[in-house]
């Protein structure tokens, strides 16, 4: 299929991260895009700003006819859409030509010099550093979340190299066709789909087979590739490492040369990890070690990835995606780091009642580390419930004098309570949402 060919593209799930990145990227190009979701978000807001007809009901009656035309359109869906939706069964029944998302990015990087960046952790924040990165040189990055320098997961540029988030969820990055490609890590997640872990090392190495010229991996991963660390011996290593003024400094040797005293605003070492993968991953394709410097210097982050709702003198509230205990903890070790003389309350919203159950273990070790837990919820997305998997089930296995689960509705009631003046929430779900409402309540009637 020639994408070019295509006039009219429909999105079914057009509000996810990944689909609305296609979305934009396809309206840019000129096509006509149209799209449903279930329910309206400030993606889908900005969406429909840029001229974008989005609807919120499942019937095909309100699609426009344009996308009607069998021949003219491409319909591309989310595989978080479920099995029975009667917009997507009507394409499927009436020979659309009908995509899953990572089919149609496989489409896109198969005409691209693609640099692809995969693993369970630190994809999107590498991929967006990378994005940064690459942009002057004309790459189009299609990143898992919202960049603040761009405030879009797209970052357009022309057709000739393309930055991508290679995600491992349904085995979606075997669509893709990478000439550069990096393994940030492999820890066992997604089993709901997997099963065991080692099926998701099994898919992780046949995505290694398709790399087309050279394959990064963080060192101590059981993959053959050029290696990157912190203060350790590797292909990349970073070293000296000094915060100077809330920034991070540090050095990096690269197999021919190194770059000194770099400047990297992101709080956590696991973002010096993210750094690393995507200097490699630049340097491997050709951008000069002075302009890599730079572009780090003045990247501003990824929203929902350690970022500041509030900060001031005497509060500060985090918004942070983490939704696996390795995630968590890496968060944790961040905060510890920029406020080593603070306590610290940690609101948790669990994602998934599969991922809740796989590692309730773990969870529990790492939500006891912070001085105070507030537990929301289990956030469904996909799922149905799993008997006896709950959060007051994982609540009971937390070692904690101080934990307490509550309603949404009552967080920021719990917050001013807890007299904690470092607050950081955490999740996959809809607490993204939820905290923008505390940070409002909080500023309103604490007068931050």
């Amino acid at each position: 299929m020639n994408l070019k060919e295509i006039h009219n593209v429909y999105f079914i799930g057009i509000g996810g991260i990944g689909m609305s990145a296609l979305a934009r990227y396809f309206h840019a190009n000129g096509k006509k895009v149209e799209g449903y979701d279930k329910t309206p978000s400030p993606i889908t807001d900005s969406l429909q700003k840029s001229g974008i007809s989005i609807h919120f009901t499942d019937d095909i009656k309100q699609v426009s006819d344009d996308f009607l035309d069998t021949e003219d359109s491409l319909v591309v869906y989310t595989p978080a859409i479920p099995k029975v939706h009667s917009e997507l069964e009507y394409f499927l029944n009436n020979n659309f030509k009908v995509l899953k998302r990572a089919e149609i990015l496989g489409k896109i990087t198969e005409n691209t010099y693609c640099l692809a960046v995969s693993g369970t952790h630190g994809k999107t924040t590498t991929s967006s550093i990378l994005g940064h990165i690459m942009q002057p040189v004309g790459a189009t990055g299609f990143l898992g979340g919202i960049a603040e320098n761009y405030n879009s997961n797209l970052i357009l540029g022309k057709d000739k190299v393309s930055v991508v988030e290679a995600d491992e969820f349904d085995r979606s990055f075997l669509h893709l066709s990478p000439d550069v490609a990096c393994i940030t890590s492999m820890d066992a997640d997604h089993l709901d789909i997997y099963g065991e872990h080692q099926a998701l090392l099994d898919s992780f190495k046949e995505f290694t087979s398709k790399v087309a010229h050279k394959l990064i991996v963080a060192k101590g991963l059981p993959i053959n590739g050029l290696t990157y660390a912190i203060e350790q011996e590797a292909d990349y290593t970073a070293y000296n490492l000094r915060v100077e003024r809330g920034t991070y400094v540090f050095d990096v040797k690269t197999p021919k040369d190194k770059i000194i005293n770099i400047k990297f605003h992101l709080p956590g070492r696991h973002n010096i990890m993210n750094a690393l993968a995507a200097i490699a991953m630049a340097d491997v394709y050709g951008v000069s070690l002075i302009e890599i410097k730079d572009r780090l210097f003045s990247f501003s982050g990824v929203q929902r990835r350690f970022s500041y709702k509030i900060k001031t003198d005497d509060f500060v509230l985090i918004d942070d995606y983490a939704h696996h205990p390795t995630e968590i903890n890496a968060v944790e070790q961040a905060v510890r780091e920029m406020y080593p003389e603070e306590e610290v309350l940690v609101v948790f919203q669990p994602h998934l009642y599969s991922r809740t159950q796989d590692f309730a273990d773990d969870f529990a070790v790492s939500l006891s580390k912070f001085d105070e837990i507030v537990l929301l919820d289990i956030y469904p997305a996909r799922e149905l419930p799993i008997e006896g998997v709950t959060s007051d089930w994982l609540l009971q296995k937390i070692n904690h004098d101080n934990k307490q689960l509550v309603e949404k509705s009552n967080v920021i009631e719990v917050i001013k309570e807890s007299k904690k003046n470092i607050i950081v929430m955490l999740g996959a779900g809809d607490i993204g949402l939820l905290v923008e409402e505390v940070k409002e309540g909080l500023i309103k009637e604490c007068k931050l």
